[in-house]
């Protein structure tokens, strides 16, 4: 797994390292709010209609100082005065902590929607994918765009919409409320904000591919973990902790260095901002102060205005930390929608199904086929097969045995030539009645999360307890299960867990139980010591009866008594015949078999 690479074209990577946002990234994401449009314009009417109102409290504001200063110079303060602008003010505010409020649950609530809606799309996405995608890209890289990617997006629309227009609204509005305040004094504040402006967006346009990368790095040092973990007994075997330590180490430096950059330069932002609000203050106050003592203004001006300032320069920082939240977003809604725009299977829907029941007469026709345009795995092959004959492939390591499989089971489609079943081209039928005729029994066991019972009836409905329980004594896994804390009820997990050779009798199990007419049997009992492999061995032909096998076996000894053995060399079939047959022509086969007994010895 560790060696396999990202399923990404060149442009996509080269893009990706630059920095670049992929254009078109952001109406792709537009398509998926475009059903809430209603709810995420409402959520913003209630951001900008809450900032409107908290702009309104300057005003109040000065008007109260101006009301104390007038009473301190007279016999007394109107109370009765200032309780009214007090009561005006608390409404205000009230108000737009409650417009707020709303705005914040209403985008959570989109948000989640539309998170739950691409994690949906990327589940649907992995079903349509061909297999030679997962054969190529890392499963951690996967994993890093369903969670680490997917929660990026919902986090930042979360957050992001509403400061953003929040913001615009408090930096439109104060600017407004200045300017009909005082230009003098709007002059001041604007001229020392535009400094502070400008070292904004030279910083965001440094930091955006700092923050795309990072997006990138979180997806590569997923995949090497998730590698390393699910590998950890090789690595341990043959000592490779300090070479997968060595590799993380890279993979993580790489992420620092991104995520070091991205953060620091995003961080400047609030101390350049809070600098310039500051400068912004002084100022204010210096000018304000000439001003009052001219008499042009009053001393509520003056208190107004430095309300209005720190109105005016906060938004600038919080839309800068906006407009970095959304150029990470929009790294992240890059890498989600290259997997959604990855090359599917052809569609499939014109196909009518069938209930169909093959008897088991399979056929291969000058089938070519490679997994590189360049690489031709598979050159010639033919054969039939007869319904109930147990087929055996053999050949060296490479010589293409599982590729013939995945052919037949239309995991990949045959560059030349065609397959039948019971005459009917598999390429003519959709896959799910292809895949309808087979059960199968491969090298990687499969178990997942779920009660015994669970496991061994995955999608087989319908089938009885008897069925399923005869089935697992014919494995000899029936005793076992029994011992388990509720037997066949029993969750596999981190607590309740299965040797590799119980998996694989597991998974003979189920193939048994789901009793489809042609059976594929690839390494099946490679995880079994020889005492289980006899005792499995007689329920395996008694399985096969009257059901066409294909078996993989590099054990030759547990195929002798198949109907036909093809004999694969560089994905050509150079011999065929049963075992005598083969063995009497003193060839190639004769020369694979008898080499196993003379290493044995």
């Amino acid at each position: 797994m560790a060696g396999m690479g990202m399923n990404r074209r060149p442009g996509a990577d080269a893009a990706m390292d630059s920095g670049q946002i992929k254009s078109g990234t952001w109406k792709k994401l537009f398509h998926y709010c475009r059903k809430h449009l209603a709810a995420i314009l409402f959520a913003v009417i209630c951001a900008a209609s809450g900032t409107v109102l908290t702009l309104a409290g300057p005003d109040r504001l000065a008007e109260m100082t101006d009301v104390i200063t007038y009473g301190l110079a007279k016999p007394s303060i109107d109370l009765k005065e200032i309780g009214r602008i007090g009561l005006t003010l608390v409404i205000l505010y009230a108000l737009s902590m409650i417009l707020s409020a709303a705005q914040g649950w209403i985008m959570a609530t989109v948000t989640q929607i539309i998170s739950k809606k691409l994690r949906d799309d990327i589940s649907k996405k992995i079903n349509r994918l061909p297999m030679g995608y997962f054969h190529k890209t890392s499963t951690g890289d996967v994993l890093s765009r369903v969670t680490n990617d997917v929660d990026t997006i919902g986090m930042t629309l979360n957050m992001s919409i509403g400061t953003l227009v929040s913001s615009i609204t408090l930096f439109a509005g104060s600017l407004i409320m200045m300017l009909r305040t005082n230009l003098a004094m709007t002059g001041t504040g604007v001229l020392a904000t535009i400094i502070g402006f400008v070292l904004m967006m030279i910083i965001m346009g440094r930091s955006q591919k700092y923050f795309t990368r990072q997006q990138k790095h979180l997806g590569s040092l997923n995949g090497h973990i998730e590698e390393i973990y699910s590998g950890h007994t090789v690595v341990k075997a043959y000592n490779g902790e300090e070479k997968a330590v060595a590799r993380f180490k890279k993979l993580n430096g790489k992420l620092r260095d991104s995520g070091f950059k991205a953060q620091a330069l995003s961080g400047l932002m609030m101390p350049i901002m809070t600098f310039i609000g500051n400068f912004g203050y002084v100022a204010v106050c210096i000018v304000g102060a000439a001003l009052a003592m001219e008499g042009k203004i009053t001393f509520g001006v003056i208190v107004s205005f430095m309300m209005y300032i720190r109105f005016f320069t906060q938004p600038l920082s919080q839309i800068a930390q906006a407009a970095q939240s959304l150029q990470q977003a929009g790294a992240a809604s890059t890498r989600v929608f290259e997997f959604l725009e990855a090359e599917e299977m052809a569609d499939e829907s014109i196909k009518e199904r069938k209930n169909i029941h093959a008897k088991g007469s399979v056929s291969f026709s000058h089938v070519k086929f490679g997994y590189e345009e360049s690489k031709t795995i598979i050159h010639d092959f033919s054969a039939d097969i007869k319904p109930g004959q147990k087929i055996a492939i053999v050949g060296p390591t490479g010589a293409g045995k599982t590729t013939i499989v995945n052919l037949l089971m239309r995991f990949y489609e045959v560059d030349g030539g065609a397959i039948r079943i019971d005459g009917i081209s598999t390429a003519d039928m959709p896959r799910e009645d292809v895949h309808s005729q087979f059960c199968m029994v491969l090298q990687d066991t499969w178990v997942f999360e779920g009660s015994v019972r669970e496991n061994l009836i995955y999608c087989s409905e319908n089938r009885s307890e008897e069925k399923m329980e005869k089935a697992c004594r014919a494995v000899g896994l029936d005793h076992f299960i029994r011992t388990l804390p509720k037997g066949y009820d029993t969750v596999l997990n981190d607590q309740v867990s299965l040797s590799q050779g119980q998996k694989q009798q597991l998974t003979i199990a189920r193939a048994m139980i789901a009793d489809k007419p042609i059976l594929i049997l690839d390494e099946a009992t490679s995880s079994i010591d020889t005492r289980t492999e006899l005792k499995i061995q007689e329920a395996m032909d008694e399985l096969m009866k009257n059901r066409t096998s294909f078996v993989i076996a590099h054990r030759l000894s547990t195929i002798k008594n198949s109907d036909l053995i093809l004999v694969l060399k560089d994905g050509d079939v150079i011999e065929s015949g049963n075992h005598e047959t083969l063995m009497a022509r003193n060839g190639f086969y004769a020369d694979l078999y008898n080499s196993q007994f003379d290493s044995a010895s």
